[in-house]
Order: C-alpha cells, then sequence, then structure tokens
C-alpha cells in the first residue's frame, strides 16, 4: 500500500512538471482541444510588458514566467509580424535557448474580419472572420465551413470541410508573409492569400438632417 502510495504521487507530480514546460497547457486562441497540440511546437504564448523596447521583448507567459527576448534578428528578417504593443497577446517561436526570437506574431492584429474580392467576378467580397479560442467563421463563403485555427511553428494552421465534397477534415498550413493594421497576406506552397480589414459598412441615409419646413416653402 505505502508503495502504492509513492508511486501515485510521482505520477502527479510528472504531469505537474510536464504541465508547467508546456506540453500539456492549453495555448491561447487554440481551439481548446489538447491533444490536437503538437508536442514539438516550440512557439511560446504570453502577454507583451511594458518593459519592451525596441530590439527586446518583454513576454508575460502563459506559464507565468516573464522572459526578455532579443527581437533584433526577427526584426531584420521582416519576422515581425502584426506589431509589438504592450498588453497584446503575443505568439514567440524562439530559438533553442529562448533567449531571441525568430518570428514574433501578434495574435491580437490577427484576430478580426478579412476580406478579399470574390475571385470569380470580383462583385462581393468574400473571407475568414478570425476570433479568440480558435474560432473561425466563412464570410459569404457557402462553399467552405472553417472549424478551427491556430498557429503552429509560426504557420496559420485552418481546418475546414468543403461544401459538396468529402466530410473529412481538411489541414492547411500557411506561412505569414505580412500583418498589419487593415492588411493580412498568407501564402502556401500554390497560392498566396491577399486580405484587407472588412469596414463596417456604411448606413445610407442615418445622417441626412432634414431642414424644417416654413410657411414660404407652400408659397406659389
Amino acid at each position: 500500500m505505502k508503495n502504492l502510495l509513492i508511486a501515485s504521487v510521482a505520477a502527479v507530480a510528472l504531469l505537474v512538471i510536464s504541465s508547467c514546460g508546456g506540453k500539456t497547457q492549453k495555448v491561447p486562441f487554440d481551439d481548446g482541444d489538447s491533444a490536437r497540440i503538437s508536442q514539438i511546437d516550440p512557439t511560446i504564448y504570453g502577454v507583451c510588458g511594458e518593459a519592451t523596447a525596441m530590439n527586446t521583448l518583454q513576454l508575460i507567459t502563459d506559464v507565468g514566467d516573464t522572459l526578455s527576448i532579443d527581437i533584433s534578428d526577427a526584426r531584420d528578417n521582416g519576422k515581425v509580424y502584426g506589431g509589438i504593443h504592450a498588453g497584446d497577446r503575443m505568439a514567440v517561436l524562439p530559438n533553442a535557448d529562448k533567449t531571441k526570437a525568430e518570428m514574433v506574431i501578434n495574435q491580437m492584429t490577427l484576430l478580426g474580419n478579412w476580406v478579399m474580392p470574390n475571385p470569380l467576378d470580383g462583385s462581393d467580397e468574400v473571407g475568414i472572420s478570425i476570433k479568440e479560442g480558435g474560432v473561425v467563421e466563412s464570410i459569404d463563403n457557402n462553399g467552405i465551413i472553417y472549424k478551427t485555427w491556430r498557429l503552429n511553428r509560426g504557420q496559420l494552421e485552418i481546418v475546414l470541410v468543403r461544401e459538396g465534397g468529402s466530410e473529412d477534415d481538411e489541414t492547411y498550413y500557411y506561412d505569414i508573409v505580412s500583418l498589419g493594421p487593415d492588411s493580412l497576406i498568407f501564402k502556401d506552397s500554390e497560392d498566396t492569400f491577399e486580405y484587407g480589414r472588412q469596414k463596417p459598412k456604411a448606413s445610407y441615409g442615418s445622417n441626412v438632417e432634414l431642414e424644417e419646413s416654413s410657411f414660404d416653402d407652400f408659397q406659389m
């Protein structure tokens, strides 16, 4: 009985250590299914701290650590996507000893509604809505049902199902080319997708002010 108790305590301790090491914790903005999270993805997730400088990112990680990461190489190589702002959630792909960033992605900038002209006729806008928690939805594109999204080793991973096709999930991996306040470009081995942030539709007539009529308006 004593040996069984010791073995149980050791098993629990091992599970806690593994979780704190980033192996099993839920990744922010993922779909919540930890079983799908790659065991070899070294991406660090956290919040950009106030002590962040031009070439140094202060990252308060989701496991409670505060890291000071050199981002000069990532910046020089054009691998800082979406800007760096204190309080924003960040995804950092680090080097082996986690002192330098190979890539930095601002997840808050990535969120939102992204559209492009319909490639079939250009008459309407179609696109993709990227939301927190791994939620992703189609914008006026009935041929695709998006299921989940997440970042995997610096790539944008999207799982979808096509209407009228196989019911099996299709998983695509895209390299982010550019990410700014109003633009998102990503590509795979075959295609490049260029999106703009969707603008609110104008409410026509809502700002029209009518002048009050007077007696003179009815004179012949």
